[in-house]
């Protein structure tokens, strides 16, 4: 009798979880920076131009980490059976009129793992987050090619409400600038 592989499971941890298992923190930049930097190699809309190097992924993870701890920041890393496939993380506006929303700023999927639902489930662990933290509506920003997560998210209940025709440029390619929010804000 044969026996196919043995399914992997995804398990999405926050910032909290991450941190108390020495052996996922030992490992999470430079996962992390691994991940980001194929999917820029790739094309994927995440920023950068060029893949980001190491010490820049490693300066972000902090500056987000040192957000998380102050309360003005959520991290979210997904994992199939302990190996990191997938991160993303939202942030308090800084600004003190805006101090009660947030931007999601950042949701990469490893290559590999795209179609298995991490996406879903990390973007859908950030709204929670949100919601826990009483944030009142979430924003993020989209380059328009990027159909697949614009749609994700069209799925979870973010709207659009602006775009800027051909404002992101890469190399000669010129691609518009989606604005999505989602509103948490509890209504009568």
């Amino acid at each position: 009798m044969t026996s196919g592989a043995p399914t992997e499971q995804l398990t999405v941890l926050d910032a909290m979880a991450l941190t108390s298992d020495p052996e996922l923190e030992a490992a999470f930049a430079e996962s992390a920076h691994r991940i980001l930097a194929d999917l820029v190699s790739g094309g994927a809309a995440l920023g950068w131009v060029e893949p980001p190097s190491r010490d820049e992924v490693e300066e972000l993870l902090r500056h987000v980490l040192s957000a998380v701890r102050a309360g003005d920041a959520a991290l979210r890393t997904a994992y199939l059976d302990r190996r990191l496939v997938g991160l993303g993380y939202w942030q308090r506006y800084a600004r003190p009129t805006h101090r009660p929303h947030a931007d999601l700023e950042k949701i990469a999927v490893d290559a590999a793992a795209h179609g298995r639902g991490v996406g879903r489930a990390l973007t859908a662990a950030l709204v929670a987050d949100a919601r826990e933290a009483d944030i009142e509506v979430l924003t993020l920003d989209a380059r328009g090619d990027n159909t697949h997560a614009l749609h994700l998210y069209r799925t979870l209940g973010f709207t659009e409400y602006g775009r800027l025709p051909d404002f992101v440029a890469v190399g000669e390619s010129r691609y518009d600038k989606v604005f999505c929010m989602l509103d948490l804000r509890r209504r009568g």
